[in-house]
């Protein structure tokens, strides 16, 4: 029997696939709604232990509320006031929509049903691709562009890769980028005890609303920056409540740049990493479950109001037929 598997479950009626490391004892299940991790079982000294903060039911994962682990495609964080401009024309997102209520993010795949497109297993790697062609003209209001999109997951003895390609079946150009949203919680401790590393030497300025502010004072140097924001050594958390985008990520000898997690009270940790584009931290102060419980890492290709900006606008574009990848992952460092 090869050392990863790859196999079938459930959440209530929600079909997963588990991908399985048995001589490591982990575990990844993926839903093929919005191609979205529910957990990752992973040994730790005081025994086995989810370290996904995911949705933990069938009644969170469909309305995908919070977007635990979601795949955020065509565009990933905010667009200010749901709307924005490509190529000299304007788009509304929330047609009809007024004041506060006026808000959009994380792009259109979280509640889509993906498409199983391969799967395979042997002693290196167990793998699952899930694909879907839903972003269509007059799908979602104010995106009149056609994408197919697949995501690959691959479980090895290292961790996981997401590998993502986005395709231009339309007529036109369409702007587009990708972001992954993963929560993680290493244990029950507090997380201000826990250790983050981000090797960025920028910090995108951002206002209340998050939207980060016009022109090129949005990338601040993190010699500038609140030394609380400053994780270029690794250091606890604290009490800082995180939201911010880090930009100018340091890669090692092998290409990757890795933003790094652990609670050093358990030895548990993990590294994400990306070839490129920015990283996210978010410390869950915000949210309705189990607020500042997990912390969130959240690899994208590029900064959140992308959509809104001329300094973001000629990496966004992919013209027809074109295709773009984008890999990123993480890797278990304990």
């Amino acid at each position: 029997m090869s050392r990863f598997a790859v196999t079938r479950s459930t959440m209530g009626a929600q079909e997963l696939v588990v991908l399985r490391d048995s001589e490591a004892r982990r575990e990844i299940h993926i839903a093929r709604r919005g191609a979205t991790v529910v957990s990752i079982s992973v040994p730790t000294r005081a025994g086995e232990r989810n370290i996904a903060d995911a949705f933990l039911n069938e009644q969170e994962l469909v309305p995908h509320k919070g977007s635990r682990f979601a795949i955020m495609a065509p565009f990933a964080n905010r667009i200010n006031n749901a709307s924005y401009t490509f190529e000299g024309k304007s788009y509304d997102l929330q047609p009809g929509v007024v004041g506060a209520d006026r808000a959009i993010r994380h792009g259109f795949l979280r509640g889509e049903l993906f498409d199983i497109t391969l799967e395979q297993a042997n002693d290196d790697a167990a793998t699952v691709t899930f694909a879907t062609s839903a972003i269509r003209p007059g799908v979602h209001p104010g995106y009149p562009f056609a994408l197919d999109f697949s995501v690959t997951f691959t479980l090895d003895a290292r961790g996981v890769t997401l590998e993502t390609h986005t395709r231009n079946v339309g007529d036109h150009a369409a702007p587009t980028f990708f972001g992954w949203h993963p929560y993680f919680r290493l244990s029950d401790n507090p997380i201000d005890t826990w250790e983050l590393q981000v090797p960025a030497e920028t910090v995108i300025v951002a206002g209340e609303d998050f939207i980060p502010v016009p022109g090129k004072a949005a990338w601040q140097s993190i010699n500038d920056a609140d030394a609380s924001l400053d994780f270029r050594q690794r250091r606890s958390i604290g009490a800082t409540p995180l939201n911010n985008t880090y930009a100018d990520l340091q890669v090692d000898d092998d290409g990757k740049a890795r933003t790094y997690l652990r609670d050093p009270q358990t030895g548990t940790g993990l590294a994400v990493w990306q070839e490129r584009g920015v990283m996210l931290v978010f410390t869950s102060d915000t949210n309705e479950r189990d607020p500042r419980k997990s912390v969130a890492l959240e690899p994208m290709e590029s900064i959140p109001d992308a959509f809104n900006r001329e300094d973001c606008a000629a990496a966004l574009k992919l013209a027809p037929g074109e295709e773009r990848r984008f890999v990123c992952g993480m890797e278990f460092t304990a």
